[in-house]
């Protein structure tokens, strides 16, 4: 067994594409080793943004050599009417390094032995660069010299070794070799490695911390170190943390400070400034108060980092000048003149202006607050809010600072006089604004962010603007994933079919199908039956939280003992009812046996109490009082009488117990084999 170092030097890659790089990178390598049964421990990955590199562990010196059974023509065509080997059997021997004669005939089918020798471990290796390197993919890539070929970053050397010897091969007019290189500023020269295993401990001697994770551990160390020793409060934001570690390689992290007289500004711009345009880590005081400094880490050593400190804070304040200035001047406006030039602002050329835009949002918003059983007061709030909601976006500080949108329509919504639900709806409208984002908190924003998201969707679907693949570029897909977690947070039920047919358009099949393929996504992200969710999501009604509850709710008894016999029996109705339709009212008057009034009774007392039941009680009234009393009726009563009437009555019962169990979910589509 032998270990192999495979390092790719590159021109710095953005910060954001490092991880994805690294692991993409791994699993070709793993790929490409089984396909040549190339045997081996585990991959080891680092990265940093000038380097993607693996060891390759427990590496055996050769690929497996293997005896295999190659499938080819048929008996009925191997040979001719003469009794003489067909064409086709002759070019399948042929292919395969053989007479006719050498095969052998199993069962139908002649099969023809081959023998596959183990190929040295170096002589496959010598393919990584065309077979692994040159085959990655990017969401960015760049072209340099006079090369067609295309990477995410220019290749500046490769590292290829196989324990102590290179392993050579040739991509572009880069050689594999041994030679790696230091950090660009401290130690900016050749690094030898004469042997695989040096890697991890040759390159920190370099200034250069290869392991990413290490690399992390360290940044965080340093930073909590002095938020410790200065008493302060800090979060090491996760994706934060992620950045900062994919753009450095020796990090040193440092304090910097700022005048105190911007802390009148709010907290999210100074944030907002330090974190998301500087990636500085902000920090609070015991209180939780922010303080006027900030921890930031430098791609380099200690050694004159008074400068560097002075260089940052000199950025910082130049933008937090910009947000004073934007925050003082923006109170000067009123929201009322804002909204009015919204008229001016196109939400998108096929479809209108912003203003245009909330006004059908807010008669949406109107018809969402009725289901969701909101206050008098609070559906004021609701017209409220919807009359303004998008008046930030033409403010300075928005202007400047797009992310803030909605949290400084929150901030002037207040400070003009507009009570606390208006202003967090304006703010909240905007959530979740990532597939796991932050969901509303209150009802009115609740109301007004769900109202948003389905005038958008019914928009763009109206003129035509319908995603399509990949191709999402007015996120619709965000949206609509955004208002199913609101609707299943809330609770709301109403049949979103219905719900959507209340307004003018067009497409509004393809929009259900749209919501159902999100929905479908995010409950097999939790749940691993795929025909649960089918049934679930084909209920007779498309009420999103009555799915999204139901499917776990089968989920979850789906193991149960009366679980198989009770899908059983409503499939048995359900099919039946297909097969024969009956438009005819159950005759409690013309039942002729027990089974059939049993049945009835339970559907009725069921009907009663259904749309006020949950969905775990309706699954649990469903398997312990309908099924039973359905495969007593199935025991005990012929469906298909021959006297028309007594049939037709019968069918009309089945189609009772269908158009009940078909509310909650299609339980046909579940697989009890």
């Amino acid at each position: 067994m032998t270990n192999y170092l495979l390092e790719i030097g590159l021109e710095e890659i953005p910060a954001h594409l490092v991880t994805p790089s690294i692991n993409q990178l791994a699993e070709r390598m793993e790929t490409f080793l089984k396909e040549n049964r190339l045997e081996f421990d585990k991959i080891i990955k680092f990265s940093t943004p000038r380097r993607l590199a693996i060891l390759v562990e427990g590496l055996a010196e050769a690929s497996e050599a293997i005896d295999e059974e190659v499938k080819g023509p048929s008996a009925k065509i191997a040979k001719d009417a003469q009794g003489n080997w067909s064409k086709a059997i002759q070019g399948f021997s042929r292919g395969q390094g053989a007479t006719p004669d050498d095969l052998i005939l199993k069962g139908d089918y002649y099969y023809a032995k081959k023998h596959i020798d183990g190929v040295k471990a170096e002589e496959i290796l010598s393919k990584v660069g065309d077979e692994v390197i040159a085959k990655m993919t990017f969401s960015t890539y760049m072209k340099w010299g006079n090369n067609d070929f295309l990477f995410v970053r220019p290749i500046q050397w490769i590292v290829s070794l196989l324990e102590d010897k290179v392993v050579a091969f040739d991509l572009l007019d880069v050689t594999a070799n041994r030679f790696s290189r230091g950090h660009r500023f401290l130690a900016n020269v050749e690094v030898e490695l004469k042997n695989a295993n040096d890697y991890a401990s040759k390159m920190p001697e370099n200034f250069v911390l290869v392991d990413a994770e290490h690399r992390k551990a360290e940044i965080s160390a340093q930073i909590l170190a002095l938020a410790s020793e200065n008493k302060w409060q800090v979060t090491l934001h996760k994706d934060l943390l992620e950045e900062v570690n994919n753009i450095v390689e020796y990090p040193t992290a440092f304090v910097g400070s700022f005048d105190p007289k911007y802390l009148s500004v709010p907290a999210e711009v100074l944030v907002t400034s330090m974190r998301d345009n500087q990636r500085y880590f902000e920090v609070y005081n015991q209180e939780g108060q922010l303080a006027p400094n900030f921890i930031s880490v430098r791609n380099g050593n200690a050694e004159n980092i008074e400068n560097v400190v002075l260089g940052n804070e000199k950025v910082l304040v130049a933008r937090l000048e910009d947000a004073e200035f934007f925050w003082k001047e923006d109170q000067k406006l009123k929201i009322e003149d804002l909204v009015a030039k919204l008229a001016k602002v196109t939400f998108h050329a096929k479809i209108g202006s912003i203003t245009e835009h909330m006004a059908r949002t807010k008669e949406i918003a109107a018809k969402l607050a009725d289901i969701a059983g909101l206050t008098d007061e609070e559906k004021r709030d609701v017209a409220r809010s919807a009359e303004i909601y998008k008046f930030d976006l033409l403010t300075g500080m928005v202007g400047e600072f797009d992310e803030l949108q909605g949290v400084m329509g929150e901030k002037y919504a207040l400070l003009a006089g507009e009570n606390a639900n208006v202003s967090a709806a304006i703010r909240e409208h905007y959530m979740p604004t990532s597939a796991e984002g932050e969901l509303p908190e209150t009802k009115v924003g609740s109301v007004l962010a769900a109202a948003d998201k389905i005038d958008s969707v019914l928009s763009f679907f109206n003129v035509g603007l319908i995603p399509s693949g990949s191709n999402d570029p007015y996120a619709l897909r965000r949206a609509v994933q955004g208002l199913i977690r609101i609707i299943e947070k809330m609770n709301w039920h109403f049949d979103l079919s219905l719900f959507i047919d209340q307004f003018e358009g067009e497409n509004h099949l393809e929009i259900l199908d749209f919501v159902k393929a999100r929905i479908q996504k995010l409950l097999l992200e939790k749940l691993d039956r795929h025909d649960i969710v089918e049934a679930a999501i084909n209920s007779s009604s498309f009420d999103i939280a009555n799915i999204m509850e139901v499917a776990f709710v089968i989920d979850a008894h789906k193991d149960h003992r009366p679980f198989k016999p009770s899908m059983e029996n409503i499939t048995r109705s359900i099919n039946i009812v297909k097969k024969n339709k009956s438009t005819s009212s159950v005759s409690a008057a013309s039942f002729e046996s027990q089974a059939e009034q049993n049945l009835y009774d339970v559907v009725v007392s069921l009907q009663d109490e259904w749309m006020q039941l949950s969905a775990e009680n309706k699954f649990r009234t469903l398997v312990h009082d309908l099924c039973p009393a359905i495969e007593n009726f199935f025991e005990n009563v012929m469906v298909m009488a021959e006297d028309e009437a007594v049939r037709e009555n019968r069918l009309a019962l089945l189609s009772e117990v269908v158009t009940l169990t078909s509310s909650m979910a299609d339980f046909s589509l579940i697989n009890t084999k």
